[in-house]
């Protein structure tokens, strides 16, 4: 049950779908996969859906396969033949969460009250689904709400889009955000595939922000990152400031004391989720120096990549 959660809390974003017919289903799961966002909620609200999770979940490995909008143990059973890999409810139903429970079945199960979390945590779980998340107070009601609950993770889903997605991302006890923005029924409908590649792709470098951070310039010595910081700082008219191992012209130019890694120095690019960041990156074969991390308040701050561009080393900050 954990590596599911711990999956979905690595992609950040579950794209909640809604088919109507089954062949819809695997040219949209590879318009998910090739959009970088290798997960699908399909909806148990239409016919088509047990099937559409079975030929999703047979014919595209890679993506991972869950069944929403689950009302009935029936559905749950229908659902995880099928081979959904984790299964949503809209609210909190004893009978279907208890039967998922005992079953070892990943379960999130809606809620949008305190009494509702304890049902919850009353049965083992620590992540729950926040429904209808705009429409019960959003933002600040989850805050407020969750408060007494320090272990307890939550999806919100509901009235998240790409507009709001970072705001709630940004929340410590968001696990993830659900949404149906990138794979709205008319994409399928209509044969618009590319249109949800394109949608979840921007929704997935939007969750991870990334940016230019700095660029780490290699010194021989001391005197060496001194004079070049300051030739930097004096044609730009940046602030300089001294440092244990570099000297920095601004916030963007860092000149180190000793050369360090990389054959002319680093790149740093900073993201919003260094954890997340790593997976994704991680599916595109790149990895990381593990002895370079460096965390604050329990959360990787830094740590460089095994990847190299024109003498540069790259690595990954935390905003």
């Amino acid at each position: 049950m954990k590596s599911v959660l711990n999956r979905i809390g690595e992609l950040g974003i579950v794209p909640v779908v809604r088919l109507d017919r089954a062949e819809d289903a695997l040219p949209l799961g590879k318009a998910l996969l090739e959009g970088d966002l290798p997960v699908a909620e399909v909806t148990f609200r239409t016919d088509a859906a047990e099937e559409s999770i079975r030929i999703l979940a047979g014919e595209l490995p890679g993506l991972l396969v869950g069944a929403g909008t689950v009302l009935t143990r029936e559905q749950v059973k229908k659902a995880v033949d099928a081979g959904a890999k984790f299964i949503v409810t809209p609210g909190f139903n004893p009978s279907v969460v208890d039967y998922c429970v005992e079953n070892n079945i990943p379960v999130t199960p809606g809620i949008n009250s305190p009494s509702q979390i304890e049902m919850a945590l009353e049965r083992g779980l620590d992540t729950v689904k926040f429904f209808p998340a705009e429409q019960s107070g959003g933002l600040a009601m989850l805050k407020a709400m969750s408060g007494p609950y320090g272990s307890v993770k939550f999806i919100p889903t509901g009235g998240v889009d790409a507009k709001n997605m970072l705001s709630y991302l940004a929340f410590d006890k968001i696990l993830a955000v659900g949404g149906s923005w990138m794979v709205k029924p008319e994409f399928a409908a209509e044969g618009r595939f590319d249109e949800i590649t394109r949608l979840a792709r921007e929704a997935v470098y939007t969750m991870h922000g990334f940016e230019l951070g700095h660029l780490g310039v290699n010194c021989e010595n001391e005197n060496e990152a001194s004079g070049e910081a300051a030739k930097v700082a004096s044609l730009f008219g940046l602030a300089v400031k001294d440092g244990n191992s570099s000297v920095f012209a601004g916030k963007l130019f860092e000149f180190m004391k000793s050369p360090y890694l990389g054959e002319k120095g680093h790149v740093a690019v900073s993201c919003n989720s260094v954890e997340r960041a790593l997976a994704f990156l991680k599916s595109k074969g790149i990895g990381a120096l593990p002895e370079t991390e460096r965390k604050k308040d329990g959360k990787i701050a830094a740590i460089y990549l095994d990847f190299h561009a024109g003498g540069f080393i790259f690595h990954l900050l935390r905003k």
